[in-house]
């Protein structure tokens, strides 16, 4: 018995009804399933988000390079969710590919959505108490603990402009990662895929809403820390640490979402959708049945050709 093995990548025409296909499949879930899968998510992409403070925080190398580097190790949480399977609100965003071809509700879009950004938090958030109780925060003299608030300080200074502005950017490149996932056939390309857009994201300093939900709340925790508060004042003298608070967080994860959201769902779901999409729709629809059968025989022969 033989067998064929393809390894050639999905065009774009193909991709596209792939993430048609998977818009279909996140929509109908169940609750229960949608839920435990975010929450998943959330887990991986706030294991991605310690995996990088950790490697970043005492480096002294040139900015750009340490900047690299974290986010390359950021990529690992992209590569979790897409390869072992999980439902993250930023990827997600791309299932406006499915409404805009009627395929799935506005109701099943918010669900999705609404499930995903809830299962996400706790994730998120069920780490930050875990890496908490690992003290681990206390390495190099609690220097990184330090660095931990600091990111999270600077997150909470945003203007609401900065972090919408940023989050539009982040996540029309997280989204081109999970597009390109879709012309994928192997690990391997899929992998290869997601790090060069989420390593731009994270060395250009964009905001993701996950990310955050581990960010802030892990410098909430450390705030009230003494010692780490005598470190970061030492390594990041006259930072303003006023605005890491309650209101703060959810200041940012307003702006970061409703970027998120605009970059994922609009710069690259509704684009694509109406530069691949909808000029084959428009196509189908003129075609004649008779001229329709021309076109799938004349196709069938062409496959079998090649």
């Amino acid at each position: 018995m033989q067998y064929e093995f393809n390894f050639d990548d999905y065009t774009p025409s193909d991709m596209a009804k792939r993430v048609e296909q998977a818009s279909v499949r996140k929509a109908t879930l169940s609750w229960l399933s949608l839920l435990m899968l975010a929450i998943l998510a959330g887990v991986f992409i706030a294991l991605a988000a310690e995996f990088y403070t950790v490697v970043v925080f005492d480096s002294t190398l040139p900015t750009g390079i340490t900047r690299l580097i974290g986010g390359l190790c950021f990529s690992l949480g992209l590569i979790l969710v897409i390869v072992a399977g999980a439902e993250l609100f930023t990827g997600n965003n791309l299932i406006i590919m499915g409404f805009a071809s009627r395929v799935v509700s506005y109701k099943q879009v918010l669900r999705n959505w609404g499930f995903s950004l809830l299962g996400n938090l706790i994730g998120s958030v069920s780490v930050v108490f875990l890496m908490f109780f690992t003290n681990l925060w206390t390495m190099k003299n609690f220097m990184l603990g330090a660095k931990i608030v600091q990111i999270a300080a600077e997150k909470t200074n945003l203007t609401f402009i900065e972090g919408f502005s940023r989050a539009i950017l982040c996540n029309a490149l997280v989204c081109l990662a999970v597009w390109l996932c879709f012309s994928a056939r192997t690990v391997i390309s899929k992998i290869s895929a997601i790090i060069f857009p989420i390593t731009a994201f994270v060395a250009s300093g964009f905001e993701h809403n996950i990310a955050n939900m581990y960010f802030i709340p892990m410098g909430l925790l450390l705030k009230g820390n003494t010692n780490v508060i005598s470190a970061l004042q030492s390594s990041f003298p006259g930072l303003n640490i006023s605005n890491l608070n309650l209101y703060g967080f959810l200041g940012n994860i307003f702006s970061v979402t409703l970027g998120n959201i605009v970059g994922g769902a609009i710069m690259v779901g509704v684009v694509y959708w109406l530069i691949i999409i909808l000029p084959e729709k428009i196509k189908g629809q003129k075609m004649s049945p008779a001229k329709e059968s021309v076109e799938s025989n004349f196709n069938d022969k062409l496959n079998k050709n090649n």
